[in-house]
């Protein structure tokens, strides 16, 4: 069995739902993630957080403007009266709890979450019924009742087997499976999510409970490319590339990807695939445990960095100094993604700044610290990258764009470089000449 997810552009309209629909019509089994029609989820975050704050007009106002645009879908879509019937009163009675909620007097996290949530639910619905009414064998499966995370927000893997078969079984027997992404129960049994791109994570978590032969990932462009398209003309797909290379890539930057994505399809050695819905026949971008050649092949970058420089207000050889650091880091629970030393000082990237200023308080008892925000890091990816005879090429660019860190020779698959967001897309369209436009001698 396959398992497919079909982000939120990929069911966002009449034409790109019928493209799915063709898309997924074989033979073969298959379980199908979907995320919630584009743009519902932004409306319905701004939804809990009007309603969080008391604005209620507002809260209205958004969630009649969402609606309308889902009477104007099922309008188009549906031609069988019964089916059409059910999926209006369906929708209707989301957005009348929607409604409920947001009048409540006290707005908790738990009813937050429970709005958001409604996305995936209506997208799943519409789709499945749209399905049984072209004459697909087509049913849905709940992920509210199997999919959960643990105390430490991570998938419970147990639990989502046992319960992933139970809702097949119950489900009877089908050509394709519908369910939804980014939705879940936390271990108390409240409604919950995988965060932003969680759709993608949902894919890969069940495809690794079922033993998928493969997972597919279909979204707007066909599979990674070796630079950002938004900033760089003329990028190409990239056929291949191993689990490493593509986390590396999805971490730093590349959007196509949830960073979390390849983990659960890395132990059992199943296949991902990236395809684009809108160019079914492209190849995309495979992604397994090989390895397939050296040398850097994709360039990724991400913004929202900021970079702290933190000097030792000891002289030479201040024992335990980084000890110190990565301890105060560590309470305040925020990742660190670039590092380099010298003798007395470390530099070092953060994207969360959330407890920045409890950070520097105590960093400032101990150290001298400068810090530089609206920085980018610059992300070159590929096997072997920092002992292939090519790779020196990349240091070229350092003629023409001033370079705050290097990171390099902490992965076999990753070098990066931290730049003023105002120089990346410079920055980008050199790499791009360096590594991939300039024949090599």
């Amino acid at each position: 069995m396959q398992v497919l997810k079909f982000g939120g552009t990929s069911v966002g309209s009449i034409e790109n739902m019928v493209s799915v629909r063709h898309i997924i019509d074989s033979p073969q089994p298959k379980i199908v993630v979907l995320s919630a029609m584009s743009g519902t989820t932004n409306a319905l975050v701004a939804i809990a957080a009007a309603a969080r704050e008391g604005d209620v007009a507002t809260a209205h106002k958004t969630r009649g403007e969402l609606q309308s645009r889902y009477d104007d879908v099922i309008e188009q879509l549906f031609t069988d009266k019964h089916i059409k019937s059910l999926v209006i009163g369906y929708v209707d009675e989301v957005f009348a709890e929607v409604e409920r909620i947001t009048v409540e007097k006290e707005i908790t996290l738990q009813m937050e979450e429970a709005i958001v949530a409604q996305g995936e639910l209506l997208s799943t619905f519409i789709f499945c019924h749209f399905l049984q009414q072209e004459g697909l064998s087509a049913a849905l499966l709940p992920a509210l009742e199997f999919m959960r995370i643990d105390k430490d927000n991570e998938p419970d893997q147990f639990y989502i087997r046992q319960n992933l078969d139970r809702v097949i079984e119950n489900a009877g027997q089908h050509t394709i499976y519908i369910t939804q992404g980014f939705i879940c129960r936390n271990y108390s049994g409240e409604i919950s999510n995988l965060q932003r791109g969680g759709s993608d994570y949902t894919a890969t978590i069940v495809g690794a409970a079922i033993e998928s032969s493969e997972v597919q990932i279909w979204t707007d462009i066909d599979g990674f490319h070796n630079n950002d398209p938004r900033f760089v003309e003329e990028t190409k797909a990239i056929g291949a590339l191993c689990y490493d290379e593509a986390a590396e890539l999805a971490y730093f930057g590349a959007k196509i990807l949830h960073p979390q994505t390849v983990q659960p399809l890395r132990e059992a050695r199943i296949p991902l695939r990236l395809k684009n819905t809108m160019e079914p026949d492209a190849s995309g971008t495979v992604i397994t445990h090989r390895s397939q050649g050296e040398g850097i092949k994709a360039i990724a970058a991400k913004d929202g960095i900021t970079a702290l420089k933190i000097k030792s207000s000891k002289m030479l050889l201040a024992h335990g100094f980084l000890s110190k650091v990565f301890d105060v880091f560590a309470r305040y629970e925020t990742s660190i993604d670039m590092i380099t030393t010298s003798e007395i000082a470390v530099s070092l990237t953060i994207d969360d700044t959330s407890n920045l200023d409890a950070i520097l308080t105590e960093l400032v008892q101990f150290s001298q610290v400068v810090v530089d925000d609206k920085q980018s890091i610059i992300c070159l990816v590929g096997n072997a990258v920092n002992r292939h005879p090519d790779t020196h090429k990349l240091f070229q660019v350092l003629q023409d764009v001033q370079v705050r860190m290097i990171s390099f020779g902490g992965s076999d698959h990753n070098i990066s470089i931290l730049v003023a967001t105002e120089d990346k897309k410079r920055a980008l369209s050199l790499l791009q000449e360096y590594m991939f436009a300039t024949p090599v001698a």
